[in-house]
Formats: C-alpha cells, structure tokens, sequence
C-alpha cells in the first residue's frame, strides 16, 4: 500500500535555450470476435543530472573523505512526445492497461541532450486462484495483455557511466528484482515481485536494453524476493518467489517463449524475505535456501526432481536473517549458506555444507547495524571468496575479506551516506574488479563504488532513480558487453534501467 507519485525534473540553461516541441497522436481499430482490448501509453522524457556524493571511507583507525562535483552548462531540445492508443478486441477477455514511461538523460560539461518519446505499458491481469497448504498446487488462470515499449535517447556527452535511464510501470511496491533471459532470444528479461498485489511481473526485453509492459503471474500474499533458475532441466529458466505473508515459496515452471505455469506452493518458516536457488548436494538439480525472518531459520529445500522440492530442512540462525546468497567460502567445491542478522547488533552467518546438502552450525561475524543485503564474491583477487555486506541502520558497506578455510577477517567499513536497502556486486567498469551498486531507499538514487583493486572501494557516484528503491540487479540488457543497472522503485511503481554508456 503505497502511492505512486510522478515526477518531472525541469533543464535551466545559462546562456541560450531553445525548445522545439511536437505533439502527434494515431488512433488505430481493428475488431475481431466478442471483446475489446485498450492500451494507452505515455511517454514523458526529461533531463536530469546524475552527481558524485560525497561520502567518507573507514577503515580501521583511518578516515578519508573526498568531494567531488560537478558543474554543467546544458543546452536541451525536447522533440517529439507522442500518444497513440490502440484499440483491438480478443476473444472472451478484456483488459485495459495504462502506464507512464520516463527516460532521463544526464549530460556533463557543455553538452546538449535530446530527448525522444518513449512508450510502456502495464498490463492488469485478472488471476483467479485456488490455494492449498504444504506441498500443493495452486492453479491460476491469467488474463494478460502486452504492448511494446520503445525508448531512443541521444546525447553527446562524454561517457560517465550510468546517464541513460528509462522507467517502466509495474505492479504495486515492487520489491525483489532479477534479470534473466526467460525465452531464449539471448536478451535478459526483467522479473519482479510485486508486493503490494500479489503477483511477480515479467517485462520481456524488446531489444537494445528496451522492454515490453509486465504479463503479471498470481502468487502468494506479500511476495518480496525472487529468483530466476531452470529447476527441472528443460533448459528453461524457472521463477522462485518467496510469499512473505503467506509462509510460502512458489515455483513458477517456464511454459515456454517467456510464459509461465501456476504457482506451486511449499511451506517455509514464518516471514520468508530473501530466496536463492542452487545445487548444494551436488546431484546437478538446483535446491531451494530461504531465510524466514520471524522464525530466525533457515530453509532447505532439496530438489526431489521434475522441478519438484522435498520438505524443508530447518536451520536455526540470528534474529531476523534477511538476506542471503549460496556460494562455496572454503574451497571444497561445496556451496556454503552466507546470510544477514537484520538486527540492531548486526552479524553477517556463515553455514558451512558438510556434504548431501546438510550443514553445520554457524558462525557469526559482526557487520553494521541493521545488515540487509549480503553478496560474496573475490574482491582482492586471491581467489577466495568475501563477504559483502549492506548495512541499513549505519549506512555503510562492510567487507570482510576471507582469512582462508572458511573463516573472515574483521569487517573494513565504506560510508555510503545514504540509507542502505539493497546491494549488488558486479565488475560494471570493464577491469576485471567487482565493483558495488547499493540502491538507497532515502535518497531515491543508486549508488557505484568503483574497486581500487586491493578488495577496498573508492567513495560512492550516484544516479537518481525512481522513488525508494529497493532491490538492484546489474546485468548488460542491450548486448553491447558493458552491463546496466536494473532497479526496483517500490514508492513509484516502477523499474527503472539505467544503460551503461
């Protein structure tokens, strides 16, 4: 229950501007059998400046603290803002879709930016379903209708980045965000749970980084977090939601060209929030790892085949474990589970897998406050993984480098400035380091930390993006080998895409 506010960002120039406006509308109808079928799209486009923040580096006893701005003589042009609405009818359905699409474009220097229509529509679908408990199906019949958003955007600055944004309407308080190629055309598609109504939407690429509107799947009450995985080998990518409210995960089984079946069910501990799928006994089939919240546990899900899941396992962790991800800490070709402890203490746990997917106690190590995302991946190139970890209550990154055999070193701090919702980690300046993309839920903006390449991180640039964000994936969508930044705005209803220039 949120609402959904728009936002228009106005360009001054200190010189000369001139402002050239065009408006054109088609009207197209065509009829076929029985019912009637709107779209309407709008496309808004404004001009936006994407800045460095200012923010402080801790590490141990040592502070250093860098500013940089940026100042900008921009000359800007608005040129064609179009409105076509189409009528068609299908056979025994109808639905109406209304959605708003805004690109940004950022210049620096003096620069000019031009800004170009763009058109996105969300499609409502109307679900019925039936639901039973414990290891169950429950069948939804969806009604979807999908229309083909463009976006062009040019600009003659020089390459910082992330200044090519584009918003795409989906469903209400997106959370959970992934990027996936669903229909095997070798383009990533987008794959959101909508929390606020109850369904995961899938926004097929449309080509070079642009995507169609949502087709909206039924799930469980509250769902928060996904995952994207083929689990019953048919070379088809799977989605797994975790259903918050409902004490559930469901497994949506690709149907083919990006469509999927009903959900099944399977009970889980109380408040699941975070969901990540992967092999961990070492049979080739993915298995299911989820944090339940309330019941400070963790899930195990094994793989039963067919795309099926046995029972859980249950594992006993901190208070509140928010996040986590499956990744092999100790080098014995064994996935491990790494979790966050969202609490005012702040531990990151690590539960190493002692074989047939089974694992032993954790061992906690301390983060900062309120800890909400956690990645793992080789920061200093040693070829061992490291914990990373968002901090939300102290608005810091903590990095605790890997010590070897399983075990980490004493977390290194990164004043991010901004308040911590979701993190990503991902090489996105081409050096071979990864580097850290933290959506900052208070200041509606994503922020890049670039690696120095020793496992520390330079201060944060940030990019306005849509309001509170929530949940970011860092994937290249438009095939142009540089990845892009994908971003959940839970307040605006929206997805936005910030292409990599």
């Amino acid at each position: 229950p949120t609402t959904t506010s728009t936002s228009t960002t106005s360009s001054s120039t200190s010189s000369s501007t001139s402002s050239t406006s065009s408006t054109t509308s088609a009207t197209t109808t065509s009829t076929t059998s029985s019912s009637t079928s709107s779209t309407t799209a709008t496309a808004t486009t404004t001009t936006s400046l994407s800045t460095s923040s200012t923010s402080s580096t801790t590490t141990s006893s040592s502070t250093s603290s860098s500013t940089s701005s940026t100042s900008t003589t921009t000359s800007s042009s608005t040129t064609t803002s179009s409105t076509s609405t189409t009528t068609s009818s299908t056979s025994s359905s109808t639905s109406s879709t209304t959605s708003t699409t805004t690109t940004t474009t950022t210049t620096s220097s003096s620069s000019s930016s031009t800004t170009s229509s763009s058109s996105t529509s969300t499609t409502t679908s109307s679900t019925s379903s039936s639901t039973s408990s414990t290891t169950s199906t429950t069948t939804t019949t969806t009604t979807t209708s999908s229309s083909t958003s463009s976006t062009s955007s040019t600009t003659t600055a020089a390459c910082n980045m992330f200044l090519n944004q584009t918003t795409y309407s989906v469903g209400t308080t997106p959370e959970g965000v992934a990027v996936v190629d669903l229909n095997s055309d070798n383009n990533p598609d987008i794959v959101v749970a909508n929390e606020g109504s109850a369904t995961v939407g899938v926004l097929l690429n449309a080509g070079n980084g642009t995507f169609k509107a949502q087709i909206t799947y039924a799930v469980g009450t509250r769902p928060v977090s996904v995952a994207v995985v083929d689990v019953n080998s048919d070379n088809k990518p799977d989605i797994v939601v975790a259903n918050q409210f409902s004490y559930t995960i469901g497994v949506l089984l690709n149907a083919g060209s990006g469509t999927f079946n009903a959900q099944t069910i399977y009970s889980v501990g109380s408040y699941p929030g975070s969901v990540a799928v992967v092999d961990v006994n070492s049979d080739n089939k993915p298995d299911i790892i989820v944090a339940n919240g309330g019941s400070a546990t963790v899930s195990v899900l094994l793989n039963a085949g067919s795309g099926t899941f046995n029972a859980q396992t249950i594992y006993s962790v901190g208070t509140n474990p928010m996040s986590v991800t499956v990744v092999d800490v100790n080098s014995d070709n064994k996935p491990d589970i790494v979790f966050a402890n969202s609490n005012s203490a702040g531990t990151v746990s690590v539960l190493l897998n002692a074989g047939n997917g089974t694992f032993n106690a954790q061992t906690t190590y301390p983060a900062g406050r309120y800890p909400c995302s956690v990645a793992v991946v080789d920061v200093n190139s040693d070829n061992k993984s490291d914990i990373i970890v968002a901090n939300n209550g102290d608005t810091t990154v903590s990095v605790l480098l890997n010590a070897g055999n399983g075990t980490f070193n004493n977390q290194t701090t990164y004043a991010v400035g901004d308040a911590l919702q979701a993190m990503a980690v991902a090489d996105v300046n081409s050096d071979n380091k990864p580097d850290i993309v933290t959506a900052n839920i208070d200041f509606n903006n994503v922020g890049v930390l670039l690696n120095t390449g020793i496992g520390t991180f330079n201060v944060p640039t940030t990019y306005a993006v849509g309001s509170e964000p929530v949940s970011v994936a860092v994937v290249d969508v438009n095939s142009d080998n540089k990845p892009d930044i994908v971003v959940a705005n839970s307040n605006s209803n929206t997805v936005s895409v910030l292409l990599h220039c």
